[in-house]
């Protein structure tokens, strides 16, 4: 019953914001014929999508879920049709409030009440203006989902080893590969990552959106993958099937334990609340890997004492963690000594802007560490990847895909 209500305050709120809109726009049309077009063709558009939009609440079994192609098609145009439309919607409202408080001032004075027209200039101003999301986001669906990115990062450390002075390593996270429709695309971001040419590769979690023959047809893919001290992974939230509906507890156990099988035959060492040791020179750093450990309501796999077990707290260590949560609320105090935390999950909300002077995504309202590098003191950092890959929403506008590359100096 209480998912009804929520289902029906949704579709109500964004009808009203449709039929807000909507008189606006009838007030740019002096023909009545073009207006009549207009109206059907909005409608039209609008009726088609919330029936598709309710029929797939109602209808579609979570077994599909978000690797169902209608659902991430219905996404990708709800957010085509409501960026632009909220924009335009705060001008509008903007507009509407200066013209009420028009309209008050000469009641004030004792004079008749009287609202003044809505400006048709300001109207189509704000309708241009609301176009450019609208041209962003099908950018972010035809080409941003792919324009994958390298990001560099020199960080440097007063405890690390002299022999790793110059080490690197490229950090892939969040791939979803059940979002995935193009095999030419993802090879050629993964030779993007493999000719970096570090010394390990890691992959911070995510694999897949829900279950593990997602990522079967795409094993070939990820063997491409390689590194002369190896490859390295560890599971996020969704690799876990906490999202799926499952005929049976032995059922999504068997799926997890075929994804771990899915990461060993793509050539990766999945971490599972352990760590390994990686020499070189005669001198040794050690990767911890943790099972997903985040902020409720996502779940807390993860076990720090397990995966740091008998580690010395001066041994350099790298914490492939996959929420970065986890590093406030736990690794950067923990008695083991973390260094350095890789993280991914926020995919940067897949939404945002990134240009020199300005970071910014509606992200950071719930995860104030979300994409890049935070420093804790003088030799400590969390670093945040974008994602490589998208989940629900098929595109990225702004946010683009990552491949990070980290190289470790001696401070």
């Amino acid at each position: 019953m209480h998912t009804l209500i929520r289902i029906f305050i949704f579709v109500a709120l964004f009808v009203l914001i449709d039929i807000y809109v909507a008189r606006a726009l009838y007030a740019l049309f002096d023909n009545q014929s073009s207006l009549r077009i207009f109206k059907w063709i909005y409608w039209g558009i609008h009726t088609a999508f919330w029936l598709t939009l309710i029929g797939l609440l109602f209808f579609v079994s979570r077994k599909a879920g978000i690797n169902n192609w209608m659902a991430r098609g219905v996404m990708g145009f709800f957010i085509f049709l409501y960026i632009p439309k909220l924009l335009l919607a705060l001008f509008l409202l903007i507009q509407d409030t200066s013209r009420l408080f028009a309209s008050v001032l000469p009641l004030l004075k004792g004079e008749a009440l009287s609202m003044p027209d809505r400006r048709k200039f300001i109207t189509q101003l704000s309708v241009l203006v609301a176009a450019i999301p609208m041209g962003a986001v099908l950018h972010g669906i035809w080409k941003g989902r792919f324009k994958f990115t390298i990001h560099c990062q020199e960080l440097k450390f007063k405890d690390l080893p002299d022999a790793f002075d110059g080490f690197t390593l490229t950090q892939l996270s969040d791939i979803h590969i059940g979002s995935f429709d193009n095999k030419e695309e993802l090879e050629r971001g993964l030779k993007m990552a493999n000719d970096l040419k570090s010394d390990i590769i890691v992959f911070t979690g995510d694999l897949v959106n829900n279950v593990a023959n997602e990522a079967e047809p795409w094993i070939p893919s990820f063997q491409m993958l390689k590194a002369p001290l190896g490859v390295y992974s560890i599971l996020g939230n969704h690799d876990y099937g906490d999202y799926f509906q499952w005929e049976s507890r032995e059922a999504k156990v068997a799926n997890l334990e075929l994804l771990k099988k899915y990461h060993a035959d793509s050539g990766f060492k999945l971490l599972l609340n352990e760590h390994t040791i990686i020499e070189k020179n005669g001198q040794s750093i050690v990767l911890v890997g943790l099972e997903n450990w985040g902020a409720p309501p996502f779940p807390q796999y993860g076990n720090m004492k397990k995966a740091t077990a008998f580690l010395e707290p001066d041994t350099f260590k790298i914490l492939l963690s996959h929420d970065p949560t986890h590093w406030d609320l736990e690794a950067k105090n923990h008695p083991s000594n973390i260094s350095l935390s890789l993280a991914g999950h926020t995919h940067g909300m897949q939404f945002g802007v990134e240009i020199p002077w300005l970071k910014w995504s509606p992200v950071k309202f719930k995860y104030p560490k979300w994409a890049g590098l935070y420093p804790e003191g003088d030799s400590k950092y969390l670093y945040v990847n974008r994602g490589f890959g998208y989940l629900a929403f098929p595109g990225r506008v702004g946010i683009w895909p990552e491949i990070t590359k980290i190289t470790l100096r001696k401070a």
